[in-house]
């Protein structure tokens, strides 16, 4: 039986990937292919999509799917799995990751997060949606978690893209060392990059992790591939007119050709649940549209291209 040790190191020759999102407008220009790769060095608060941030395979739970067989109970020799009144939980601490109840449920609620892939079959998949991109002049975007974490992987898939002409993008926290990334923007038409905060330790606060790395990066990134800079709009983390402000005149010293202001949302509250995982932040509300825009003034006053929402 697999350890979760030997499943981690399945990364050096596949990469784990939670979601191909096909069609999507989201991730850089023209209808794109999105490839999310599993695990990130950060773990926001404010997370839409948890099940990137651990770098393993992980089982999701739809309860209201379940049809009460007792087939993953009697299949799970450790004893991870527990019903009782209000459903089945998983003890991720006991799991083993052998993915057997998953895999026999036969009503499908419980689905596997994460799946081990080479670059020749993500390719397959990419090329299936190769005619959309020379009609909007789309391409590939390698989004996370954070891709950085299976760079190698990543590498390779982004240099099997420009073999096939494809234009590539690269969705990025910036958290990584420069000799990783310097490598992996060889095979990178345009960045994706996000700049969260300039406090560092607010941001270590609400991320795990300071942000001079990411900073120091953000330099180098736009000095060097034509990016798009993300900004978050979280409340009470960053949606301030100082905090704004802040970043506004970091941003302006740099070479990029715009800024994306991304709203806070809770989409992903559901998905906490499903992996037994509690949400930080049930009591926070999506910024206004007024704030919205008056952040948006303040990007533009510095003679920034500003977009609200992708």
């Amino acid at each position: 039986m697999a350890s979760k040790k030997d499943i981690k190191a399945r990364s050096n020759t596949k990469g784990l990937i939670f979601n191909i999102q096909k069609f999507s407008f989201h991730d850089g220009p023209g209808i794109r292919t999105t490839v999310f790769m599993k695990g990130c060095p950060l773990q926001c608060k404010w997370c839409s999509n948890p099940e990137s941030q651990e770098i393993l395979p992980e089982i999701m739970i739809t309860e209201k799917a379940c049809i009460k067989c007792g087939t993953c109970l009697e299949l799970c020799k450790r004893g991870a799995i527990k019903q009782n009144k209000s459903g089945r939980h998983i003890d991720r601490a006991l799991c083993d990751l052998c993915m057997k109840c998953a895999l026999a449920c036969p009503a499908q609620s419980l689905e596997i997060m994460g799946k081990y892939m080479d670059v020749s079959e993500v390719i397959e998949e990419i090329k299936q949606d190769e005619i959309f991109y020379h009609h909007s002049e789309g391409g590939v975007t390698i989004s996370g978690g954070e891709p950085m974490l299976q760079w190698e992987f990543v590498c390779d898939l982004l240099k099997e893209c420009k073999k096939n002409n494809f234009h590539t993008a690269l969705d990025t926290c910036g958290y990584t060392s420069w000799a990783i990334l310097e490598k992996v923007l060889k095979y990178v038409d345009l960045v994706l990059y996000d700049i969260k905060l300039m406090d560092s330790r607010k941001h270590k606060e609400a991320t795990g992790v300071t942000n001079e790395i990411i900073l120091k990066n953000a330099v180098k990134v736009t000095n060097t591939k034509r990016t798009w800079l993300r900004y978050g709009v979280i409340p009470n983390f960053n949606d301030s007119e100082s905090c704004a402000e802040q970043i506004a005149i970091f941003s302006s010293k740099l070479p990029f050709e715009k800024v994306s202001l991304l709203p806070y949302h809770a989409f992903g509250i559901k998905k906490y649940e499903r992996l037994g995982r509690p949400y930080l932040m049930e009591e926070i509300f999506s910024p206004s549209e007024e704030t919205m825009e008056h952040v948006a003034a303040i990007f533009k006053s510095f003679g920034m291209e500003v977009t609200i929402g992708y």
